[in-house]
């Protein structure tokens, strides 16, 4: 089946990511990174801050603009409220990463079906996905910075100097940097360039230093530019910013350097072969190319080594690792596909069925856990049985297509089953993961300017759908409104700000605004999602 998908693979990946993601797209909530994004998009639109980026009206120079414009084009064209619309730029770049995943796999191992099954591990892996969601710029920066290597790669690889390879590494790589920084040069491109120097050495390195040497200059350029134009501009501000995200590296979210162990479980649905495509000594007497596998190996485990060393860590700072990490899990894959039907020990047979099962019961077990979360409920009955035959369908194929020792039905099976949960079975669940327990989108309606007092979340700031300016500024003193009687968003006070408000305010209580998802008993409850709403009316 794959030979038949190789004809026309970049297509078909492009596919995969469209039907996959565009039914669900509005179903998760508008995560807090995607709400800082979206109203920075937002407030280029309203108040035109294309170059000095805003936040809630205050300078918001933490990340650079990329990202946001490309939010802010689609909100342009399809209206500021439609987080469709807002989301939709992350759609293409994950699918960027799947076409060019496929496109640097075919230049290591030029087999289309073997670098098919890359691209489609890679955009069926749980974090790539995920990212999306919790991080835009991640899925941005080291989207352009996979196109730029997949002609960085081609430039090393080539005899002469291709002047398109120099400048369109160059234009990707300057986007990159555009988008975070020079974040991904370190999390992507540098273990690239180590793993490289490893597995291929660098040939001819005297003619190639100085073309790599112009590609990174032209990408500062091309990546730095808006950087210095904000230091130029906003000097004060930019600075203080700088000097505070700087401050995070070494003293925000401090773990230890074997956080990052676990990372091949951030690949979701292919984490049992993504660990076994790790064990060098098992694959590589049984990969088609050894030197392109400990290309994607060294790769992988250089991207992490690199990330273990920086004192902040989070989880989503694993999302590159998955890039050659897919690659890698892709030679375990096609070794299945190749061998599995000769293989009689059951050491290496119980994995593959291991996995392979496991799935296939998740599968069978997925219509009864969806019954159970919505208590027999349904907003759509017609869905919800669609979604059952399909996912039964799906397990049953699959349990049948293992029992057959069919490696690579089974492969596409669980691909398929991927794209089937988030198509189906994931809008089932909005009633219950996206729905707030009492929104704030309606308050806007009223005629009273809101502003807010101490802190009012970006996901806050968002669904209300205008600026909500602080009546209490970072640094204690007060900065009161000049309206006569306005209203007030309050995420916690304390009795001396009270008093201070009283002295100035006849303050009415009006309403609550809760945007969980939970009840308030439950361990997922964010306490700075609630806000009480009042009116105050000058003495």
């Amino acid at each position: 089946m794959l030979k038949s998908l190789q004809n026309k693979p970049i297509l078909f990946i492009s596919l995969v990511v469209i039907v996959m993601l565009i039914f669900s797209i509005d179903t998760l909530p508008v995560s807090i990174m995607e709400a800082r994004n979206f109203i920075t998009a937002r407030e280029m639109i309203t108040d035109g801050n294309w170059l000095l980026t805003t936040m809630n009206g205050e300078a918001r120079y933490e990340k650079p603009p990329l990202p946001t414009w490309f939010s802010a084009i689609f909100g342009l064209i399809f209206g500021i409220k439609s987080v469709v619309a807002f989301r939709f730029p992350t759609l293409i770049l994950i699918t960027i990463i799947g076409v060019f995943t496929f496109l640097l796999s075919k230049k290591l191992v030029n087999n289309t079906s073997h670098s098919l099954i890359n691209g489609l591990i890679v955009i069926t892996s749980f974090y790539v996905i995920g990212i999306t969601l919790e991080a835009p710029w991640d899925i941005y920066t080291h989207g352009f910075m996979l196109v730029a290597i997949y002609y960085v790669f081609q430039l090393f690889g080539s005899e002469k100097n291709n002047v398109k390879h120099i400048l369109l590494a160059s234009f990707f790589m300057g986007c990159s940097i555009l988008s975070k920084g020079p974040i991904s040069i370190y999390a992507l491109l540098l273990p690239f360039l180590l793993a490289y120097g490893f597995s291929y050495k660098f040939k001819n390195v005297k003619s190639k230093l100085l073309p790599f040497l112009i590609v990174f200059v032209l990408a500062i350029i091309i990546g730095g530019w808006w950087f210095l134009f904000v230091r130029l501009t906003d000097p004060e501000t930019f600075i203080s910013i700088a000097e505070r995200e700087t401050s995070n590296w070494h003293s925000y979210n401090v773990k230890p350097f074997y956080y990052y162990w676990s990372f091949f479980t951030q690949s979701g649905i292919w984490t049992i072969p993504a660990f076994i495509s790790l064990l060098y000594p098992y694959l590589k007497t049984r990969v088609s190319n050894l030197k392109a596998y400990k290309f994607s190996l060294f790769w992988t485990l250089f991207a992490v080594i690199l990330l273990s060393v920086i004192p902040e860590k989070k989880s989503r700072y694993l999302m590159p690792v998955l890039i050659p990490l897919a690659i890698n899990t892709g030679f375990y894959i096609e070794y299945l596909i190749r061998r599995f039907k000769d293989i009689k020990d059951k050491r290496e047979t119980i994995p593959v069925y291991f996995n392979f099962g496991l799935i296939a019961l998740i599968g069978i077990a997925i219509p009864v856990i969806v019954y159970l979360q919505l208590e027999g409920e349904f907003s759509n009955i017609l869905l919800f049985i669609v979604a059952t035959i399909v996912v039964l369908s799906i397990s049953l194929l699959l349990i049948y297509q293992l029992k057959k020792k069919n490696i690579e039905h089974s492969f596409l099976l669980t691909v398929v089953f991927f794209v089937s949960v988030f198509m189906l079975v994931l809008p089932l669940l909005k009633p219950i993961i996206g729905t707030a327990n009492k929104p704030i989108s309606n308050l806007k309606q009223d005629n009273f300017k809101v502003y807010g007092f101490n802190y009012v979340s970006p996901e806050t700031i968002w669904q209300y759908g205008d600026k909500i300016p602080p009546i209490k500024l970072e640094d204690g003193t007060f900065n009161f409104p000049k309206e006569h009687q306005f209203g007030m968003l309050v995420n916690g006070i304390s009795p001396e700000d009270w008093e201070v408000l009283l002295s100035k305010y006849n303050v009415q209580e009006v309403d609550e605004f809760d945007l969980n998802a939970v009840p308030s008993d439950s361990k997922k409850y964010n306490g700075r999602l609630n806000n009480y709403y009042y009116i105050l009316t000058k003495n």
